[in-house]
């Protein structure tokens, strides 16, 4: 391997292993607020991206539909709640039937102004009210509810949850992968080095991402508020944290994270219904190096991901997610080890 290869195998590893810490650092976000292993997390990639295809042809897509219905599913069930008296109709509650359905009401209106035939920018906001909103959703419909449920639990329905949204990704784009259009559109070239848009934009949008999620989350008052909540919630709500907001809100920001990382790799590979799943599993892997709970070492475990499938990806192509998915077993064991013991009860 000369130096030109080894550069370009480094600008490889380090944009996949940018798209891999966003996704790592999503799947931390959630853990540490709500104790819940976020398998699904690679649908909102493939919804993100399969979403904009769809609507780059003039058509809606399947997941309009499931944000309506799942708004329409709470808003029932809080109307519900109220005719069997275990709430009542407050100020409160309807502000957050207003924050639950408002998503829903400005996705129908883009759509119904003309989103899927209008330019790129239009089409890219859509497809982020539309598909983001659902993680939200998903906590308060299903994970809410179970909030006090074990983490072996959480990981079950968690599994349920990915295999029902793989279903319902087929049943809306069907079998053929898309391909979604650059949102930055150039070409730099650095001596052996082709950097282009595409590849450009993932590098500074993760970036930047992970700077505001490893600052915001991990050093200040606002993280350390969020990872009370899983630590012990009767104490957060003691002093006055929310544990259903908590939640919400980092299933939104996962969501969000899913999405745009979706709009970013759409351009650089072609994305299937059950594409995102392997994506995200390598993003588990940066997130199991941090141990599930430091942001840091969540993002340097997803670069040394990136440049191990990279250097793989040459060396021995066939076997390159083997050897990605094995480098989790000596961190595992290292963990094993170092960690205290304890009976489950």
């Amino acid at each position: 391997m000369d130096s030109s290869v080894a550069l370009i195998l480094a600008q490889d590893g380090i944009v996949n292993g940018a798209i891999y810490g966003l996704l790592g650092l999503a799947l931390v976000l959630v853990f540490s607020v709500t104790r819940v292993i976020f398998v699904p997390q690679g649908e909102f990639v493939t919804f993100g991206a399969l979403s904009l295809a769809v609507l780059q042809t003039g058509a809606i897509p399947g997941t309009f539909w499931l944000l309506l219905a799942g708004t329409a599913w709470v808003v029932c069930g809080g109307i519900m709640s109220i005719a069997a008296g275990k709430s009542t109709f407050g100020m409160s509650f309807t502000i957050a039937m207003l924050k639950i359905s408002l998503p829903a009401v400005v996705a129908a209106s883009l759509i119904l102004a003309g989103a899927p035939r209008g330019g790129l920018a239009i089409q890219i906001l859509t497809t982020l009210v539309i598909v983001v909103p659902l993680g939200s959703l998903l906590y308060r419909i299903v994970y809410a509810p179970l909030a006090s449920s074990s983490i072996l639990v959480l990981l079950i329905v968690s599994v349920a949850v990915h295999l029902a949204f793989e279903s319902a990704g087929l049943l809306f784009f069907g079998a053929e992968g898309f391909r979604t259009p650059a949102i930055v559109d150039l070409s730099l070239k650095l001596g052996p080095l082709f950097l282009s848009g595409a590849a450009a934009s993932v590098i500074v949008v993760a970036a930047v991402l992970m700077l505001l999620l490893v600052v915001g989350l991990g050093m200040t008052v606002f993280g350390k508020a969020l990872r009370a909540t899983a630590s012990n919630a009767t104490g957060a709500r003691i002093v006055g944290i929310r544990p259903d907001r908590a939640g919400s809100l980092a299933f939104s920001i996962a969501a969000f994270i899913g999405v745009l990382s979706g709009l970013l790799i759409g351009p650089m590979t072609t994305i299937y219904y059950d594409g995102g799943f392997l994506i995200a599993l390598k993003g588990f892997v940066a997130a199991i190096i941090g141990g599930l709970h430091s942001y840091p070492l969540a993002v340097f475990g997803a670069l040394f991901v990136g440049l191990s499938e990279s250097v793989a990806s040459f060396y021995a192509s066939a076997f390159k997610d083997a050897i990605v998915f094995a480098l989790i077993l000596p961190v595992l064991l290292w963990r094993s080890i170092r960690a205290p013991h304890r009976e489950e009860e």
